[in-house]
Formats: structure tokens, sequence, C-alpha cells
């Protein structure tokens, strides 16, 4: 059996010095030590030797395996030097000493920066974050958040009706009963995601927008846990202490409901086209969570209570960053991104 394996070796060398290609060489390769190469196969025959003999033939067959592919590679390595140095004589190459091309490195959105700053914030509290979907069926873009069909309060909202009777969803205020249905009672989640609405375009209003829902459940949840967290939320944000104002709001899902307005900090409160020269500019509606709502999720409102919010990160991106009009965020102009390059 070793005889053997020397007449594999002698025709593997001939072999290889003749190969001209990479395709050639994997071809001997295989033919060689793959599953059914010649010499795998010799060694398979081992287990039929005695014991004196399967030692000095597993010695032989070692000794083969190492030197040949030692000249395997060796063979290799000399083809491509071959393949690169007629590629170039050919003309057809490259020249390996120019330097390589400098690509300017990208940048996340304005949004999605802050997006990711409030995800921190809000899971440091131990807020669990979710997904919902884009498109929306009617009973969690209104009904399970109390605007039955024909309230008023969807008036508010310029809806992209789709001919299967879903929507676009207008706010990301279905991600409450979703979460609800699924985790129960006690629940803190945050849902960041893109809303649609038929908006008349301004400054401050787009048609594709980016809000992040939030909202706690447990025991004895006051207006007062709100408040302490997005006061807290918006000082880790923009890294100040920040000037808001709770005033009355009408949303059909809290009771009572709030709107948080900030102090605009395009024009530091004085007036100007963002905030419609009122100096303040509404940031976050939000409320405690109406009692149908929770039964619409599953719970009991004799049992629960909790707060809700809908946190608009696009405005938040336009106040931390001092952007002046909405329209720049999804206008696809470069420029609006280059500013937030880390290069």
């Amino acid at each position: 059996m070793i005889s053997k394996i020397k007449k594999i070796e002698e025709d593997f060398i001939a072999r290889l010095n003749s190969a001209a290609t990479g395709a050639e060489l994997e071809e001997i390769r295989i033919n060689l030590m793959g599953k059914k190469g010649s010499l795998t196969i010799l060694l398979r025959d081992m287990k039929n030797l005695d014991q004196d003999e399967r030692i000095a033939v597993g010695k032989e067959g070692n000794r083969v395996k190492n030197v040949l592919g030692d000249l395997l590679k060796e063979k290799q390595d000399q083809l491509k030097s071959v393949d690169i140095a007629q590629t170039l004589n050919r003309g057809k190459g490259f020249d390996i000493s120019l330097p390589g091309t400098v690509f300017t490195p990208g940048s996340l959105s304005p949004v999605t920066i802050v997006q990711k700053e409030v995800e921190k914030v809000f899971t440091g509290m131990g807020f669990r974050i979710i997904e919902g979907p884009e498109v929306e069926s009617d009973f969690y873009n209104f009904e399970a958040l109390n605007i039955p069909t024909h309230h008023p309060a969807r008036d508010m909202q310029d809806t992209y009706w789709l001919d299967n009777g879903q929507c676009l969803r207008t706010h990301t205020s279905p991600s409450q009963i979703r979460a609800m249905q699924t985790y129960g009672a006690p629940l803190r989640i945050i849902a960041p995601g893109r809303c649609f609405r038929n908006e008349s375009l301004d400054a401050s209003h787009e048609n594709t927008f980016f809000q992040l829902e939030g909202m706690m459940v447990d025991k004895n949840i006051s207006i007062a846990n709100l408040i302490y967290i997005m006061k807290l939320l918006l000082k880790e944000i923009l890294k100040k202490e920040i000037e808001i104002r709770l005033r009355p709001g009408y949303f059909p899902f809290v009771e009572p409901g709030f709107e948080l307005d900030l102090k605009c900090a395009i024009c530091g409160g004085k007036g100007c086209s963002t905030c419609k020269y009122q100096g303040w500019i509404e940031l976050l509606p939000c409320g405690m969570v109406h009692p149908n709502v929770l039964k619409s999720g599953g719970l009991d409102p004799e049992k629960v209570t909790g707060f809700a919010f809908g946190l608009g990160l696009t405005r938040l991106a336009m106040m931390k960053y001092k952007i002046g009009d909405i329209r720049g965020l999804n206008s696809g102009d470069l420029r609006v991104l280059k500013q937030f390059s880390t290069s």
C-alpha cells in the first residue's frame, strides 16, 4: 500500500507541473484528496491492515498529504501572479500603484439620530421597543382608540384610504392596542414609526412624518408620572433645561388629554414661521388612557390606569438641530444629511 501512495504522489506532482489554470488545480485537488479522491479511498482501506502496517501506512499518508498540500498552495500562488501580470500586460487591468478611490461616508438622518437617542433614554427606564404596521385596519387606527365611525375626531386626521378598506396609519397610537393585547399589564412600551396624513405642506407640516408612541399602564399611574418622564426625556435629548407648557387638549383616546408644547428653539419664543409666530410648538399630545381604550386592549380600567403620548420625532429633530422647515427632511437633498456626517 505504501508503494501505491508513492505512485499517487508521483502522478499528482506530474499533473501539478502541467496545470495552467486555477480550475485545473482544483480538479487535481478533488481527484486526489476529495471525498472520492484516490488518496482518500486508499487510506480508507487502512482498517483492513494489521497494526504495524497501519502505523507505517498512516505515517506515509500524512507525509504525502502535507507535501502535496504545500505544492498545491505554491502552484496556486504562482498561477495567481501570472494571471495578474497577464491582465496588466493586456492593458485591461489596473495599476495597483495608484491610490484608492476616496468615498465620502454617509450619515444618518437627523430624525434617526434623535430616534436612537430617545430609545436609549426610554430603554434605560425599562420601556420595551415595539413596532407596528404602517398599513392599518380601521379597527386599530380608529375604532379601538375610541374613535368610532362618523366620530368628528376623524376629521382631525386627513387619512389616506386604500381600496381594500385599510388605511395608511395616521399616528402610531394603534401600537397601544396591539401592545396591551400582546403583553397585558403592567406595561411600558415605546413604538417609533412613520405616519401619513393628507396634509397641506408648510414649514411644520408634511404628509409623511415620524412619531414615537409611548405608553405606561400599571396600578396608580398619574399625570405626575407623565410630566416627570416627559421633562426628563426632553432634557436628555436637548441637553438643557426645557421650558414647556401643558394645556388642555382633546384626543379621544385619552381622558383627560393635554397638549405638551415646547418653546420654539428656532426663534427662542419670539415667533417664526415654524411655530406659526406663536413662540411655542406643539410637540407631544398626551394624557391618561381612556377607559374604552383599556377595554379594547383587553384590560380592566377598574384595576389599572395608564398614560400615553405621541412624540413627534420629526419636530423634535427640528428643535434639536434648529431645522426651520420640515420639508427639507423629506426632500432628498443630500446637503441636509451632509451636515450630520461623521467624517
